[in-house]
């Protein structure tokens, strides 16, 4: 069995090579005004807030094809469909959630298109006895035709969906996070050992870390930074790790705005519970980090409001020490709490206690 570090270096040098035989894309993302609270030049505190469970990542998938749906995520890789969807489920349309273990991926419907993510997610399982030789052939025959792959890795397989975002399935690597599941039917993944973001090849990723670090609250130690060219932070079982591309502009924002000219991002984005929302909303509103994304109904306009809705969001990942230079990487970060403002646990936490 790998070591967690061998198993997350073995897992980039094989990004590395993938993305090295991939064209860069020469699309480039519209731009909108982000609404931001003023920024303060105050120092930052430290604190002892931290990232405790990296929740779910919201991806596009082509609209009117829950059958490329089914057929990779839940009967492919053993995703459980979250019965909170059921009726989408039943009509073919609109939003899926696919359960891996305490983890999900939103999968809404793409407008105007899908989308791949820049990065990779790894999938844990227990043992690989899910991915018999007719399971593959099958996921073949139907999904032939579109960017699906399968392909054998030492411990596992090196997969991509029909929209070509890759996953890594990984048995034996050790993942189990025990605190908690989402609801519905057991997945057959224990859940996402790793989610890994790329970067542009001449992103600073010291800034990175200093903005999981002062903003995010993720502990020093927590947060691992090898020759500026790869960063794992341990966010509970899972890592979340950012590594620098060949070449090309990491694109993980496609932002626009709706039809009353407010902003919108239709990209990816990663959602997490944090211990203390006020504290992480005051830091990363000091540094005028504030996001809101006019394609949910779910707002936070401010302080009162984000505390209310037990979320906000960040668009911009800056270093804190030079806000000025701007954005290091663009993804959107759905930041929640575990409480609702009377104590009681928020609803959609898979969490099982709260810490």
């Amino acid at each position: 069995m790998l070591s967690r570090k061998a198993s997350i270096l073995a897992l980039v040098a094989t990004a590395t090579h993938a993305l090295q035989h991939t064209p860069p894309s020469r699309a480039r993302p519209s731009r909108a005004p982000l609404a931001r609270h003023a920024p303060s030049r105050a120092p930052l505190a430290r604190h002892a807030t931290e990232i405790l469970l990296v929740d779910h990542v919201n991806l596009n998938h082509e609209k009117g094809r829950h059958d490329l749906l089914h057929a990779f995520y839940f009967d492919f890789l053993g995703f459980a469909v979250d019965p909170r969807k059921a009726a989408n489920v039943e009509t073919g349309k609109k939003t899926l959630w696919a359960n891996a273990g305490i983890h999900q991926l939103h999968l809404p419907e793409g407008e105007p298109r899908a989308q791949a993510l820049d990065g990779r997610i790894t999938v844990s399982y227990a043992s690989l006895d899910h991915f018999t030789e007719a399971r593959v052939e099958r996921a073949r025959d139907i999904m032939g035709g579109t960017k699906f792959d399968v392909r054998p890795s030492p411990d596992g397989y090196d997969v991509r969906d029909p929209w070509g975002t890759p996953f890594v399935v990984r048995a034996g690597d050790g993942f189990a996070d025990g605190r908690g599941a989402q609801p519905g039917a057991p997945s057959v993944p224990a859940g996402f050992s790793d989610i890994t973001l790329n970067v542009s090849p001449d992103a600073d990723l010291a800034g990175v870390r200093r903005f999981y670090r002062d903003v995010m609250g993720v502990d020093e130690a927590d947060a691992n930074l090898y020759e500026d060219s790869l960063l794992i932070l341990n966010v509970g079982p899972t890592t979340l790790t950012f590594v620098k591309k060949p070449f090309g502009k990491a694109r993980h924002a496609e932002l626009g705005v709706d039809e009353d000219g407010r902003p919108t991002n239709a990209g990816i984005h990663v959602s997490m519970y944090v211990a203390d929302l006020g504290a992480c909303y005051d830091r990363a509103a000091a540094l005028g980090l504030g996001f809101v994304n006019y394609r949910f109904k779910r707002r936070a306009l401010d302080r009162a409001e984000a505390l209310d809705q037990c979320m906000f969001r960040v668009l911009d990942v800056v270093d804190p020490e030079n806000p000025s230079a701007g954005p290091i990487v663009q993804v959107e970060h759905e930041i929640r709490s575990c409480v609702k403002p009377d104590g009681s646990k928020y609803k959609s936490c898979p969490l099982s206690e709260v810490p």
